[in-house]
């Protein structure tokens, strides 16, 4: 079956009917071409990331590969394209989470589309300053603070919550309890346990979200084996094995990857598809190419995601955050 057909997504005039979009993690990978083709349909989008720098720079490359694409069509088919902006975001730390929905909230009415779309993968072992171990709170416990804390503005459009998982969740054969920090050695064996969880979490949070607030389109997407991407950086700049590492990693892109554009299909399909609906939609899971697919049993329990979203929910107002 052929990847979701992006063209036949709804385009938008933002001066006659303005559509807000925030995208984590849009500077780059996946992310850069789901914040271009939000851009190119006509949508206003937040791009949040903690360096302006590399935003603004991947803002400037993003408005020229626009231009670039528009020119090549015809007129008839050409759009008019949206706006792009920077919003400082750090979700290794909350407080900047509960900055930036702020700033958000004081320069837009309303929020179309939320895209949990920033990730990191299979890091060693750490604790943020929150608290949490770095994989779960950047993946997933930022995320939720996030799409809670805008959840008002998301409401007032009736707007989509859209969370980046991985077929990494799978490798939670049974669940597992969020406190469980997996803090074992080898680091290469454990370090996916942490992973799987917080793209558990992920889909959890998109179904659980779904029957709490059916007003908001709620899904998860499994984007497809994306090799070029900078979530791989650790383990390819190790010394000596990196480059054994680096050699895999081109050999399963080879065979099995994506582009990182045709990764951002499915997300951009769970954004923007008019065919979608909350009645028949909500909190489902898409893969590659915009594929409606099942994930696990485990993340498909909802027993198991009443659990996960009870834990999160404790553990941020312990800290003091309105969820």
């Amino acid at each position: 079956m052929a990847d979701f057909d992006l063209n036949s997504l709804p385009y938008y005039n933002l001066q006659k009917d303005r559509k807000v979009a925030l995208v984590t993690g849009g500077n780059s990978g996946i992310g850069w071409f789901t914040v271009l083709h939000l851009y190119m349909h006509g949508f206003a989008v937040y791009v949040a990331g903690r360096n302006s720098s590399r935003v603004s720079r991947a803002i400037k490359d993003i408005k020229k590969e626009a231009k670039a694409r528009i020119e090549k069509l015809d007129p008839k088919d050409r759009h008019s394209v949206g706006e792009l902006r920077f919003l400082s975001l750090d979700l290794t730390q909350l407080k900047t989470v509960e900055k930036a929905t702020k700033k958000f909230r004081s320069l837009e009415a309303s929020l179309d589309v939320l895209i949990n779309n920033a990730g990191v993968m299979a890091l060693p072992f750490s604790v943020t300053e929150d608290g949490f171990e770095i994989q779960l709170q950047t993946n997933y416990i930022a995320h939720f603070l996030l799409a809670m804390q805008l959840l008002p503005s998301i409401k007032r459009c009736r707007g989509r919550v859209i969370s980046v998982s991985s077929i990494g969740h799978n490798l939670e054969l049974s669940y597992f309890s969020l406190a469980q920090s997996f803090n074992y050695k080898p680091n290469i064996i454990f370090t996916w346990m942490r992973y799987a969880m917080a793209k558990t979490a992920s889909i959890q949070f998109a179904k659980m979200l779904a029957i709490k607030h059916p007003t908001v389109l709620c899904m998860s997407v499994h984007p497809g084996l994306v090799m070029k991407t900078n979530l791989f950086s650790y383990w390819t700049r190790l010394p000596i094995v990196g480059i054994f590492f680096w050699f895999y990693f081109q050999l399963v892109g080879y065979f099995f990857g994506v582009s990182n554009e045709q990764g951002s299909v499915a997300t951009l399909k769970a954004a923007l598809s008019t065919e979608l609906q909350r009645e028949w939609d909500n909190g489902k899971y898409l893969t590659t190419g915009g594929k409606e697919s099942k994930p696990s049993y485990v993340a498909n329990n909802l027993d198991n995601a009443a659990s996960t979203w009870l834990w999160t929910v404790h553990e941020l107002r312990d800290r003091g955050y309105d969820v």
